[in-house]
């Protein structure tokens, strides 16, 4: 017999663990291609400026930013469109 409590704590950690993977890389990727370094030193930049900045692509830039923000690892103004590190 399945126990439903218990089967919904799993498939919690699962979904749990999958999204850390997700974010993990792209901190991976932020700091390989200089997207932290360039934020921090040069922010608040929108996601077409921090690109031009480290010689990457706008459309993938974007993407990172939304998801770096979301997960708070940076900050998005919205009424600038700028993204932005805090400084700790």
């Amino acid at each position: 017999m399945i126990n439903e409590n218990r089967m919904h704590d799993l498939l919690g950690k699962m979904v749990s663990e999958m999204g850390a993977a997700a974010v993990g890389s792209l901190v991976s990727l932020g700091d390989k291609l200089g997207l932290y370094r360039a934020l921090a030193k040069d922010g608040p930049l929108s996601a077409g400026m921090l690109a031009e900045k480290t010689g990457t692509t706008e459309r993938y830039v974007r993407e990172w930013c939304a998801a770096q923000a979301g997960s708070g690892y940076i900050e998005y103004e919205a009424d600038t469109d700028k993204f932005s590190m805090s400084p700790e």
